[in-house]
């Protein structure tokens, strides 16, 4: 049991990295194109956070964003840890946790900030 329980573990791993790499892929060419279009307009930053500021659209977006970061760092940090490091502890996902929960919350009050 404890087989086939760890294998639906780490198959359900590779999947939430690979969902969320998608993720972050459409996520970043959604973000460079803004970016290159605002700054081509001749934006300012302050302009920039004109536009964003109170505007539902950008903020799911980037919550989106800062989700599909939280998911997808910790479990590449995982592979890392395992393959090269060979910590292979509880210890480990905890840390790996406390790291996801870190990303998540800068992200959100970066994320918020831009909103409000």
């Amino acid at each position: 049991m404890v087989a086939s329980s760890s294998a639906r573990h780490e198959t359900w791993l590779w999947f939430a990295q690979r969902a969320s790499a998608l993720v972050l892929a459409l996520c970043v060419v959604v973000h460079l194109i803004t970016i290159v279009y605002a700054t081509r307009g001749g934006l300012s930053g302050a302009e920039v956070l004109d536009r964003t500021r109170g505007n539902a659209a950008w903020l799911s977006f980037y919550a989106v964003f800062v989700l599909a970061v939280a998911v997808h760092v910790p479990i590449g940090l995982r592979t890392i840890a395992i393959e090269w490091l060979g910590w292979r502890s509880r210890a480990r996902d905890g840390a790996l946790i406390v790291v996801a929960v870190a990303l998540a919350v800068m992200g959100f009050a970066a994320t918020w900030g831009l909103f409000r």
